[in-house]
């Protein structure tokens, strides 16, 4: 359905992704659906629909089987039928880096579009940051992802493919009785989620729902760079915890790095973080920010920073993020004794300000780093599709 007060900055082919054998992939599909495909394949009767599918997730998000034949609770004429009109797909992995700081860092490939995804390991948790999609809307001037063209939205069996192929990597399902490596998702990779909210939001509910993938939604994470009309509907629809790519506290300085910033501004986005549903002191909002030298590390932005978090009474912390340098890009990372006043000052008012270790560098994984590294392009033709951005966001 369209955006709620306005239209994606860029055209997006709509085209739905088919598969060559004609087979339909039932990830993504909601339970409801998977009833609906069974009773018009002609496998199932009407009685008998809502049950199958409920046996079929299970199979395929409790247990990550993507083998019919092993449904063992099916009768074989069904698993037979479904062998011959169905599939449970995955994404195909193209390459696979593991850093030095033990991230994994998968470039995936489906319908022909390449996107990637990554699994950052720590003590107490394991995080999957997922792409929504192939390239990105936006052009925010220190990312990497940002001087891609947008080449079409990931569909909710894209999105959760990721979530399903980490597990198959990791070796680890809801079924299993062993501790699990992957305790939480962040919507942060390639792309921003609520220019496509529905697909997003299906694939969401497909995660958090309790007799499959089950990861809860206080464990979930979606960022974005500021799409006010969809972030209302967005807690009220998919209830994460939100995370909001900030970057800087003066309108010129965040028009220039995060263009967005010139359609909705500051003050427009700050109201919707403090209308944000759900929000509160044990369901922080999460302010990103990026720390590039001489840009937005002075210690008057902190202040500033603090002054507008205070305004807006938002219950809110802050994570640092130092920047992640990329090839042929105009900033530089901000000095770490600046960093850390920075994180100071914003601390002595009371906020959090964790300073994020990059992880992930040496394999171009961390954050504002993912692109399809099978494009290589000139710095002309980069320019050229930061002017059509910019043009499009008006």
């Amino acid at each position: 359905m369209p955006i709620a007060g306005g239209t994606d900055p860029v055209a997006v082919p709509r085209a739905p992704v088919s598969r060559p054998d004609g087979r339909t992939d039932l990830v993504g599909l909601s339970k409801a659906a998977i009833g609906e495909a069974l009773l018009a394949a002609g496998l199932v009767e009407p009685k008998q629909a809502r049950m199958r599918a409920k046996q079929i997730w299970g199979w395929i998000y409790n247990r990550g089987v993507t083998d019919f034949a092993q449904m063992s609770d099916l009768s074989k004429p069904l698993r037979e039928g479904l062998e011959a009109q169905f599939v449970v797909g995955r994404p195909e992995v193209i390459e696979a880096h593991v850093s030095t700081d033990g991230t994994r860092k998968w470039l995936l490939r489906s319908a022909g579009e390449e996107y990637e995804m990554v699994f950052i390991p720590d003590a107490d948790r394991g995080t999957l940051c997922v792409s929504s999609q192939v390239g990105c809307t936006l052009n925010c001037r220190f990312c990497f992802t940002g001087t891609m063209k947008l080449v079409r939205n990931l569909t909710a069996a894209e999105i959760v493919g990721q979530v399903m192929l980490a597990r198959d990597s990791l070796g680890e399902w809801p079924s299993s009785p062993e501790g699990r490596l992957l305790t939480n998702i962040v919507m942060m990779g390639m792309g921003e989620p609520l220019y496509h909210f529905d697909n997003v939001r299906d694939a969401l509910k497909i995660v958090m729902d309790g007799d499959g993938l089950a990861l809860s939604k206080r464990r979930i994470t979606l960022s974005t760079s500021g799409v006010v009309p969809m972030m209302a509907r967005a807690g009220e629809e998919i209830g994460v915890n939100l995370a909001v790519s900030l970057h800087a506290v003066t309108k010129e300085i965040r028009d220039e790095i995060v263009p967005l910033n010139r359609k909705y501004g500051i003050d427009e986005l700050l109201q919707a973080c403090a209308e944000y549903p759900g929000a509160n002191n044990a369901r922080r909002i999460t302010f990103e920010y990026v720390m590039l030298k001489g840009k937005n590390d002075r210690d008057e932005d902190a202040h500033e920073l603090v002054r507008l978090i205070k305004q807006y009474k938002l219950p809110a912390k802050v994570n640092l993020i130092p920047w992640n340098p990329w090839p042929g890009a105009p900033y530089d990372t901000s000095d770490e004794v600046q960093v850390q006043r920075f994180s100071d000052i914003v601390y002595r008012a009371g906020i959090s300000a964790p300073i994020r270790r990059p992880r992930g560098r040496d394999i171009m994984a961390a954050c504002g780093q993912l692109k399809s590294s099978s494009e290589k392009l000139s710095r002309a033709e980069l320019d050229r599709r930061a002017e059509e951005k910019l043009a499009a966001l008006g």
